[in-house]
């Protein structure tokens, strides 16, 4: 148990942002969470998360943007939080091309009040959500974190890649401690509707057809919800430190030269192909899809697979659950929440 520390967590009624909160309480953290309750999706899903999370007594809530000027400057100065765990964020990449300036406004100005509060009243440790979708156009897998990735592919994934040299700037000239995690297709209850495996889900309940992007032709390294957050509770506990140089960076280890800063890697290191994700929902529902073939959307890359070497080696854990277990899991989730 972690006594007497406290957690501040944004986007703390989203879809990773609910069981990270439960995982901090459970061990003993206090949370502080930030969520705008933004309509991108149905918010009467995150309000049935956030109502849980306020059954326990360590937890608090402030339902305001956080790119609110001084919101953040002044939840820092009240609550000094030794942990921050930055997952507010508009996601989506199809998203960002009917509607840039929300990541314009929730993704940059956003995470710039958070580190201007961060260099104001430092915590011990912060970890930024970034995205396998940063590595863009990159054809070599799997990912590795010592990439370089220049090249994103929509403008979502441009604003997270410009939340990681945001951060790295205030890391160096700052001394605070950052670690990024570009996470790979989180899944698993409580999730987005705006996901395949949610929708793919919704329809085959319905009886309608599915749309197959890319003709199928897509593969992913779907990550369970609560793997990842066991990831994310293990970097918590070891902060980057800054080295004396690059001769002290190991190899393989993204840590930054010139600032206590890292990238790592979360995911299963088992890219999935679509149609076998299918498939699993076909077997979890004992219903057959009806497929309905299309061509690959703008923004979209046909595969990921992260190497997930560095967090083992840092934290000796990696994801594990196969996609079978957490699609049953999901589906299982969703017949009991809309009783069908």
């Amino acid at each position: 148990m972690q006594e007497n520390r406290t957690a501040l967590v944004t986007g703390a009624a989203g879809f990773i942002g609910y069981f990270t909160c439960k995982r901090l309480l459970a061990d003993g953290f206090r949370v502080i969470g930030v969520d705008s309750l933004s309509d991108y999706y149905d918010p009467g899903l995150k309000r049935r998360r956030q109502a849980d999370l306020l059954q326990n007594p360590g937890f608090r809530i402030v339902n305001e943007p956080i790119e609110q000027s001084g919101l953040l400057m002044d939840l820092f100065e009240a609550e000094k939080p030794d942990i921050v765990v930055h997952l507010a964020a508009q996601a989506g990449v199809r998203y960002s091309i009917e509607n840039p300036r929300s990541y314009l406004e929730s993704n940059l100005v956003g995470t710039f009040e958070l580190l201007e509060a961060a260099r104001a009243h430092p915590p011990e440790h912060m970890l930024l959500a970034s995205t396998s979708s940063a590595y863009g156009a990159n054809t070599e897998m799997p990912y590795r974190e010592t990439m370089k990735a220049d090249h994103q592919m929509s403008f979502y994934a441009a604003t997270k890649k410009a939340n990681e040299a945001m951060a790295h700037s205030y890391a160096h000239l700052f001394d605070l401690p950052i670690t990024m995690f570009r996470f790979f297709t989180v899944y698993g209850p409580w999730g987005r509707p705006d996901m395949a495996l949610f929708k793919f889900t919704r329809a085959m309940l319905s009886g309608e057809p599915i749309d197959v992007y890319n003709h199928g032709e897509m593969s992913r390294d779907f990550t369970y919800v609560e793997d990842l957050v066991e990831a994310v509770r293990r970097l918590i506990d070891v902060p980057p430190v800054r080295p004396d140089g690059p001769e002290d960076v190991a190899e393989g280890d993204s840590l930054s030269p010139v600032a206590p800063w890292r990238i790592v890697n979360i995911g299963n290191s088992k890219p999935v192909q679509l149609g076998d994700m299918i498939a699993a929902i076909e077997a979890a529902l004992g219903v057959t899809a009806k497929r309905n073939l299309m061509p690959m959307q703008p923004g979209d890359v046909p595969a990921t697979w992260a190497d997930a070497e560095l967090l083992r080696s840092l934290t000796g854990y990696v994801p594990s659950t196969d996609i079978e277990d957490g699609v049953a899991r999901f589906t299982q989730w969703y017949r009991d929440y809309y009783d069908v």
